[in-house]
């Protein structure tokens, strides 16, 4: 069977959002199984091994397969490097959760996370203002502002892998800061208008994306304009679960097991189609 647009685009989508409640999933049973006496060195070998994927997907002259390593490196090394490291520090110097009515509202890695907006406006003040990337975003806002980036990456061929690399993390990155400053009473609260803005205003964004990941036929692209897509969307699916809208199975893996195993095969039977189809355009194109 022949993949092509619209159910390139589907498969795309749906191959990203299944990384999403999976990544969380693996990281509370990394937490609950392993303890504090492994979890971070497991956490630095996972992160280790993303950095071996990225490595890799930039020496790969296969599109497809770069797209590949490269989102699953970023998954890796976001887990594993960058919640890990607060994780541990928030263990280690003693900060409690945010508890409302007895219960758990954010963990208390996710209140220490917001102090690396000083970090985060440093990189996005580099890829605005200093360089001409690939995001459809920033370079809408370039043009509209009549900004000429000091340094345009044309003479210099991008690596696909790190392309997706760096768009997972910064996305992950911005939208867990701005989900956290809208959740904090100090700023906005889970229940002002501004979290409804976000949670609505990011579900019609992925619903516009969406349209256009439709028209693509090119699994490769697809997977990298799949990876904003979901994680808008995700915002949408944050604030449902925060609003107890739904039940965020992934953040109890051991009680919905069986939940989450069918999400994980089902996640590896896409794989493995994406990687099938993939191999059967690629010996095409070399028969032609």
């Amino acid at each position: 069977m022949k993949i092509s647009k619209p159910f390139t685009g589907v498969l795309a989508f749906l191959i990203v959002l299944f990384t999403m409640p999976l990544g969380h999933a693996a990281m509370i049973v990394m937490e609950k199984t392993l303890g504090h006496g492994y979890i971070y060195q497991a956490a630095v070998l996972l992160g280790l091994l993303g950095f071996v994927l990225l490595v890799w997907g930039i020496l790969s002259r296969d599109g497809t397969k770069a797209t590949f390593l490269g989102l699953f490196a970023g998954l890796f090394i976001w887990t594993g490097w960058v919640e890990f490291a607060y994780v541990y520090y928030a263990h280690r110097f003693g900060v409690a959760p945010l508890i409302e009515n007895g219960q758990v509202v954010t963990k208390p890695e996710y209140l220490i996370m917001p102090s690396s907006v000083g970090f985060w406006a440093v990189a996005m003040i580099f890829y605005f203002f200093g360089t001409k990337t690939g995001c459809l975003f920033f370079n809408w806002f370039q043009r509209r502002l009549s900004i000429q980036p000091v340094k345009e990456l044309k003479p210099v061929k991008r690596s696909t892998a790190l392309s997706v690399f760096m768009e997972l993390i910064l996305l992950l990155w911005t939208f867990y800061l701005v989900l956290l400053f809208a959740y904090d009473d100090r700023f906005f609260g889970d229940r002002s208008v501004v979290t409804y803005i976000i949670a609505f205003g990011s579900l019609l964004w992925s619903l516009y994306l969406f349209r256009n990941l439709l028209k693509i036929d090119d699994l490769s692209y697809a997977i990298r304009y799949a990876v904003p897509t979901v994680i808008i969307f995700w915002n949408f699916v944050e604030i449902l679960g925060r609003w107890d809208v739904l039940k965020e199975i992934w953040i109890e893996p051991f009680r919905y097991r069986l939940e989450i195993l069918l999400t994980a095969g089902v996640f590896v039977i896409l794989l493995a189609i994406s990687v099938i189809e993939s191999r059967k355009k690629g010996k095409g194109s070399d028969k032609a």
